[in-house]
């Protein structure tokens, strides 16, 4: 399935390359160089992400170790794992170590040990494991990501759960056979995993092998049962890891895993990637069009005439910058006040907590003190950060939509006063401002809520991981007789610590969306007068300084027209044939008599 995924994907890059041959022919710089880095390059480097999470005991290193064909870490690495490994494709085994700060640092492939939990290095300043291995399913383009083992889901890294498995194309949940679903992974599935993945999970039991067939039997029925209640038609493959790495794959289950995992990835994940490069690649194609018709119109201008509409295209542009400028000075103002009202918010939330704490503390047992002023704490930020990330999301949303009304309005003036330039009509040159949900990265924009889902799990993920090391202050002290008085006097502080590093977080991620809008306002208006202007520019130069054989310049503009349309009935055909009806055939699961 992977190689007949692979196939489409390099007909679809066929296509757009088609694309790109126009683009050159006719002198559209601008255009040639979008396809070829938003659109080719995107859909060549993009890879399928398989994320592992499971709770610590699981037999989930045994199990990473078995999904890639053999033992790739080094023993006692990913039981334990305190850094999130990313697992790619490589000849040779290598290892870089990725900080927080961006810095990248190559290490000897033994040393990845050091980064396990008691390994004797901290990873509080990683932000996670590059892994090079030459494992044959990650040479499918597939990035590998294993998460750390925990004794609770409730305390995996917040990272993970509200960037990595989002961003997932599918999720590899463990369970152990010896206690399937416990009470935590229940609430960790409910309150975290099914909001932002329910449609990509695939459980998966491990130590299978430790059940005899009628015990195996009462466990998948038991598995299915209490999952169903939580999704529809689970997915689960019971796994014998150790079978699989002994060479015993047919009675490992591992196999029917890796053909499900391959029919989903490739019929599902992929025809969505596949279609985004088609649908941008249509748009690119339409805009290729009105510079055949400006360029086809430009062979009838004599060289003054034509010097004089490129002149008057010139001038036109310039005069926008005021408008341009104009919309990026209401962005700045706005973000300014989403900003300081996300402090203001930040604020009033510490000193509302500071003044319920003694009361928190005096209510508490003092031997309970030590677990639940931890989780007092985190429960009540992260409750806190969920409203105002929402609320965040809603003003940037709405900022969003507001900018490109108003540049779809700029846009419709502005093709008025080309086609004026050109001598065409307005209809014929018309433009629809809609590439800002590509630019965001977030899908379509336009779905109601779905930036602020997209927000929320970004922003709330990296908020609670700025203020981490503040709160895990009360989780390394011991209670004593003096722990209350004390809590009641560092409590404040904590909070405070807090929030000093989550207030430049929030500065940080609103800044980048507005850095984003900002860019989309400057690309959004100088558009259409970018590519006509090319188109004109090239036509001019292609004169070499005389009068035009227009009959021969005809005949190329017609040849380029003609293979337009070859490469727009390609990408058409090729999209339509993407959503096409077809027989699908769903992978069986794996027997209980494995």
């Amino acid at each position: 399935m992977l190689d007949a995924f692979r196939e489409k994907q390099l007909e679809v890059t066929a296509a757009l390359k088609e694309l790109s041959s126009v683009a050159t022919s006719m002198g559209a710089s601008s255009i040639n160089e979008r396809i070829g880095r938003d659109l080719i390059r995107k859909l060549e480097e993009d890879r399928f992400h398989l994320v592992v999470v499971g709770e610590f005991n699981h037999g989930k290193s045994t199990f990473v170790n078995a999904l890639l064909g053999l033992t790739a870490l080094p023993v006692g690495v990913t039981p334990t794992t305190a850094a999130i490994h990313h697992l790619r494709y490589s000849d040779e085994p290598e290892a870089t170590v990725v900080y927080s700060s961006g810095n990248r640092e190559k290490i000897a492939f033994e040393d990845t040990k050091k980064f396990a939990v008691g390994g004797g290095t901290s990873a509080d300043t990683v932000d996670y494991l590059e892994i090079g291995y030459p494992a044959p399913i990650l040479k499918e383009r597939i990035l590998l990501v294993d998460t750390p083992g925990v004794n609770d889901l409730s305390h995996q890294r917040a990272d993970i759960t509200y960037s990595y498995i989002p961003r997932a194309d599918a999720v590899l949940f463990l369970l152990d056979a010896g206690q399937i679903l416990k009470e935590s992974e229940r609430v960790f599935l409910q309150e975290k995993l099914l909001k932002a993945s329910r449609d990509k999970i695939v459980f998966v039991i491990t130590k299978w092998d430790i059940l005899d067939p009628q015990e195996r039997t009462e466990a998948l029925g038991y598995a299915k049962t209490q999952l169903a209640a939580l999704v529809k038609d689970p997915v689960v493959f019971p796994i014998s890891a150790e079978s699989a790495l002994a060479g015993r794959s047919s009675e490992s289950g591992m196999p029917e895993l890796l053909d499900h995992l391959t029919h989903f990835l490739a019929e599902e994940r992929g025809r969505i990637l596949l279609d985004n490069a088609l649908g941008e690649g249509q748009n690119v194609a339409a805009l290729l069009a009105k510079g055949v018709d400006a360029r086809r119109r430009s062979v009838a201008m004599k060289a003054e005439e034509l010097d004089r509409r490129i002149q008057m295209l010139e001038q036109d542009l310039q005069g926008k910058a005021g408008t341009i400028e104009e919309r990026r000075l209401k962005i700045r103002e706005e973000v300014s006040g989403v900003k300081a009202a996300a402090r203001k918010d930040l604020e009033r939330f510490v000193d509302e907590v500071t003044q319920k704490l003694p009361n928190v503390i005096d209510s508490a047992k003092k031997e309970d003190l030590g677990q639940y002023l931890p989780a007092f704490l985190e429960d009540t930020f992260k409750k806190w950060a969920e409203a105002e990330s929402k609320e965040i999301a809603t003003q940037l949303e709405a900022l969003a939509e507001k900018t490109i009304a108003l540049v779809k309005d700029d846009a419709h003036e502005t093709t008025k006063r080309v086609a004026s330039a050109l001598g065409t009509d307005v209809k014929r040159l018309d433009v629809q401002i809609d590439t800002f949900k590509y630019d965001l990265g977030v899908g379509a924009l336009f779905a109601a809520g779905l930036l602020g889902l997209v927000f929320v799990n970004l922003a709330t993920g990296l908020i609670l991981i700025a203020a981490a090391p503040a709160l895990a202050f009360f989780v390394k002290d011991r209670v004593d007789a003096e722990y209350k008085k004390r809590a009641k006097e560092l409590g404040p502080q904590v909070l405070k610590q807090a929030a000093e590093k989550v207030g430049p977080k929030i500065d940080e991620m609103i800044e980048e969306f507005a850095q984003k809008l900002d860019t989309w306002v400057v690309n959004a208006g100088e558009e259409l007068h970018r590519e006509v202007l090319e188109v004109l520019q090239a036509a001019k130069a292609a004169r070499g300084g005389g009068e035009l054989d227009e009959v021969s310049a005809l005949k190329e503009i017609e040849a380029d027209d003609a293979k337009l349309k070859a490469a727009i009935e390609h990408i058409d055909g090729l999209r339509k044939k993407l959503w096409a009806p077809e027989e699908k055939v769903r992978v069986g699961e794996v027997s209980a008599a494995v």
